[in-house]
């Protein structure tokens, strides 16, 4: 039944065995064991997909119950909930593992070291069904999916530049004054659009597109560009604080504020939470509570909340 779902969830024999860590050929010879035994066509095979019958629908969903109870049966009856172990594949994205997550993971490996964690870090938003994935922190607004989700924190962000430019080029004394300035902008892995930039002072709100040479997808080569004086750069607070604080980059319009955009950790809704999926959730949730970069600051527009609802995927 295990590989009969993960079969069905991946869309192939191939990336199911991949993500189950067994022979393709395994796979292949347990889905015709199971089909044998159960005298129905669960799959249809083609040399290019998959695709699952209406018996093998009807089938999968029943699967998915059964599983769910025996997994539920099984850790009332063992110390699971207490000291849970096994592969726990996580998605973050690149600064937030770098630069808070990572430097964390000692203190979460003391209280549970039985788990053995794959950490994915790519800006790059994954298909947590199809490539594996146990569960995943996503930075932003969430768009339409099979999600559960519940918010972890926030996304602060300033606006900044290194010494060397502005000597070069001039201090913004307004967000217009930018359109006069090398800007350097970040671009959706998943969509490639270039996303505008806001501003916000005493209920003035200014959302313009910039003028650049240069437009990356990646958080932490975005910090790099800044810091090599390619121009300015609106940046999470987690990823410039220091750079801040140490002089390598100034911020400008610091009477002007940004919006910030709310932190999720998601995973799928069809699947059993399991218990090290439940304290990597609890964990993550408790670290960036701590966390100053990643609280709401006044003004705020909408509060955190610590209750999991169904919600979407980033875009």
């Amino acid at each position: 039944m295990e590989v009969f779902i993960q079969v069905v969830d991946a869309g192939g024999f191939s990336r199911a065995a991949e993500n189950m860590q067994l022979p393709k050929a395994t796979v292949s010879t347990l889905i015709q064991q199971l089909e044998t035994a159960l005298s129905v066509k669960l799959l249809h095979r083609t040399t290019r997909q998959v695709t699952v019958t209406a018996d093998g629908a009807a089938y999968y969903e029943r699967c998915l119950q059964i599983l769910t109870d025996v997994k539920e049966a099984e850790e009332s009856l063992s110390r699971t909930r207490l000291s849970p172990s096994g592969r726990l594949r996580v998605d973050t994205p690149t600064g937030l593992s770098s630069e808070i997550l990572v430097p964390a993971l000692p203190a979460f490996f003391e209280r549970y070291p039985d788990i053995q964690l794959e950490l994915g870090c790519s800006d790059r938003p994954v298909d947590l069904i199809e490539e594996g994935v146990d569960c995943a922190v996503r930075g932003g607004h969430l768009v339409d999916s099979t999600l559960i989700a519940r918010r972890i924190g926030v996304l602060n962000f300033l606006t900044c530049a290194a010494p060397a430019y502005l000597e070069k080029y001039g201090t913004p004394q307004h967000p217009r004054d930018l359109a006069r300035h090398r800007c350097v902008n970040y671009f959706s892995a998943k969509t490639g659009k270039i996303y505008d930039w806001d501003f916000n002072r005493d209920g003035e709100r200014i959302e313009v597109p910039m003028p650049g040479v240069i437009a990356l997808n990646d958080s932490n080569a975005y910090v790099q560009a800044g810091l090599a004086g390619l121009g300015v750069i609106q940046m999470t607070d987690y990823l410039l604080h220091k750079h801040v604080g140490e002089g390598r980059m100034v911020q400008v319009l610091p009477d002007w504020s940004t919006d910030p955009l709310p932190v999720h950790i998601v995973y799928p809704q069809n699947r059993h939470l399991s218990a090290k999926v439940r304290v990597f959730v609890e964990w993550v949730a408790e670290l960036f509570d701590s966390h100053p970069a990643m609280r709401i600051r006044p003004p705020a527009h909408a509060s955190a909340t610590a209750a999991p609802t169904l919600m979407m995927e980033t875009a």
